[in-house]
Formats: structure tokens, C-alpha cells, sequence
């Protein structure tokens, strides 16, 4: 999830742990907590593109680096603040350490929780940045801090954001299920032959969805919303695998080929070869657009290849969340 989505969690756990005992300097260090492991974008600084990308959400993200640094944390911090013991504060740091990886694993990109293992958990049920999520973190956090430590009021203020929200996650859960047997329902009456499909939210909402379908020789992407009362209409996206020709024995791209879960295409503009992640879709709602959110320029040959990411423009952003709004009321 996003930063200030993960800061406010870690400051509600830290609150709901020791926020009684401790007051404010619980909510303070669950806030520091919440923002340590997205530390692991720093990589991109000292590794290349590929590199980054796999330590992204990997070692910082998993129990492993909950307990260890847990335990750290909690023993540094017991050095000065004495109002609660050294256990006591290791467990304000495993929990709010342990629940940001967890919350990330709802979403498209996941998390290796489970590091060292080679393995990538993304339930894909709710956005990155999903405001119905985080607002009642926000609210209700804001309100038990108002009241003093001791106070009950305090305690079940929090509790309430915490339960509010954890509801609707499970709630979008229920709706990736109920949109993925439309989407499957479609592709049946099109009588469309698939491989494998895959369904996720549109951005900063639970009301549309969009669905990545493998055929033979493309990829479809489909939108739905809630509010749908028309068939839903699929874009074609040829996989042009074949484009990439020696470079598919390239290392990198093979990584990049497995990041993606062969969810990619290849695509040649202006004499440039791009290689598009289908996993996060394109900045449109339109499902024939070919502008893709991560795309990644390829140069050199397949002994020499350098990789960089396909920069994003803000003016994209924009017209996307114009579309987005129209594209939520139905089609």
C-alpha cells in the first residue's frame, strides 16, 4: 500500500498495542514502524532496474525481518523508554512490522512473506491507494488521540478504524470473487478460448475491476463496474514474444519474465523495444490502450542489455482519473 496508508496503520497497531500504557510515543513508534520496510526503494540507487525490482516488497517484507528487527527494535528502543518492558515493545514492532507486509499482500505487486523462499504472495483484491481503506484508520486514530491515554473511549476509538477497515478489505475479497465470475461469464458467451485469467481493482476504488485474460497469442484486458448494464468488451494485446529474439536468453529479461508471471508484451515504437508488465494494466480505462503503467525500455544485445523503466507522466495521472470516474458509473 501506499506510504501514508502503511504510516497510519503502523501508528493505529502501535496504539492498539501499548497505547495505554505508553500514550503518543506508542502511536509514534507504530508510525516509524509502518514506514521501515518501504525502506527497500532505496536499492534502486545502487542495483539495476531488474535488481530493484526483485528486492522490492522481498526481504524487508517478510517474517523473517519482522521478528529479527522486531526484536531489535523493541530492545533499542527499551533503552530509553522505560515505561514498558523490552517484550512489551519487541511486540509493538513485530505487529507493526508483520501487518504492513500483510496488508501488501492484498494488492497486485504482493510480498515474499515468506523469504527466503521464492515465493510472491498478491491476492490482488484492493488498490495500492484505496481511500476507503485508509480514511477510517485516519479518522478514528485522530479522534482517540484527542482523548487521554487512560481514557476507554480511546482504546475502542481506535479499535473501530482498525475493524472498520479490516471489513473492507474483506469486503473487496467478496467482490473480486463476484466480478471474477463476470468476467468469467463473458468470455464464455464470446466463447473466447483462455489460459488463465486474472482480475484486480482500477485504481483508488473496489467498484471497478479490470481482468487480464492469456490467450494463445494475446492478452485481453477487460473492465467491469458494479454499475455495468452492457456486455463487457475485451481489448486484444498481441504477446509479440517472438520481437524480443535472442534477447529472450538474456538473464535479465528471463527475471523479468518471471516478476511479470508471463503476464507481458513486447512492443517496437520508433525503433525502440519495450517490454510492458500486463500485471498493473495501462493508464487508461480504455481496454485497447497500449500505454502501459510499467514499461520498461530495452537497449543493447544479449550480452550487453540495459534496462530502464518507462518514466510516467503526470498529465497521464490526470486524464486517467478523469476517465476512471466516468468508467466507475457504468457502461
Amino acid at each position: 500500500m501506499d506510504s501514508l496508508t502503511q504510516i497510519v496503520l503502523g501508528a493505529a497497531v502501535g496504539e492498539a498495542v501499548l497505547g495505554k500504557k505508553v500514550g503518543n510515543r506508542a502511536v509514534l513508534y507504530g508510525a516509524i514502524a509502518g514506514t521501515i520496510p518501504d525502506l527497500d526503494v532505496i536499492s534502486q540507487y545502487f542495483v539495476d532496474t531488474v535488481t530493484a525490482l526483485e528486492w522490492h516488497r522481498g526481504f524487508t517484507h517478510s517474517i523473517f525481518f519482522s521478528v529479527v528487527f522486531g526484536l531489535f527494535f523493541g530492545w533499542l528502543v527499551s533503552r530509553w523508554e522505560k515505561k514498558a518492558s523490552w517484550k512489551q515493545w519487541s511486540w509493538l514492532w513485530f505487529l507493526c512490522f508483520v501487518t504492513h507486509p500483510l496488508l501488501d499482500a492484498h494488492t497486485t505487486w504482493g510480498t515474499q512473506l515468506f523469504w527466503p523462499l521464492d515465493l510472491r504472495l498478491a491476492y490482488k483484491n484492493i488498490f495500492v491507494i484505496d481511500p476507503l481503506y485508509t480514511l477510517p484508520f485516519l479518522v478514528f486514530l485522530l479522534l482517540a488521540l484527542r482523548r487521554k491515554r487512560d481514557d476507554p473511549k480511546r482504546r475502542k476509538l481506535n479499535n473501530l478504524g482498525l475493524w472498520i477497515s479490516s471489513s473492507y478489505l474483506v469486503l473487496t475479497l467478496i467482490l473480486k470473487g463476484i466480478t471474477y465470475q463476470k468476467f468469467k461469464n463473458a468470455l464464455q458467451e464470446q466463447n473466447v478460448t483462455y489460459s488463465e485469467l486474472e482480475t484486480k481493482p482500477a485504481p483508488l476504488q473496489a467498484v471497478l475491476w479490470t481482468a487480464n485474460v492469456e490467450t494463445e497469442d494475446a492478452f485481453l484486458i477487460g473492465y467491469y463496474s458494479l454499475f455495468d448494464s452492457k456486455a463487457i468488451t475485451f481489448g486484444s494485446h498481441p504477446k509479440n514474444h517472438d520481437l524480443l529474439g535472442d534477447l529472450a536468453k538474456n538473464d535479465k529479461v528471463k527475471r523479468l519474465i518471471q516478476l511479470s508471471n508471463g503476464f507481458y508484451t513486447i512492443t517496437k515504437t520508433e525503433g525502440k523495444l519495450y517490454f510492458n508488465d500486463l500485471r498493473f494494466g495501462t493508464l487508461s480505462v480504455d481496454p485497447d490502450n497500449e500505454q502501459y503503467v510499467f514499461s520498461y525500455l530495452l537497449e543493447g544485445n544479449k550480452e550487453n542489455l540495459a534496462i530502464t523503466e518507462n518514466r510516467k507522466r503526470p498529465e497521464d495521472a490526470k486524464t486517467m482519473m478523469l476517465d476512471l470516474w466516468e468508467r466507475i458509473k457504468g457502461n
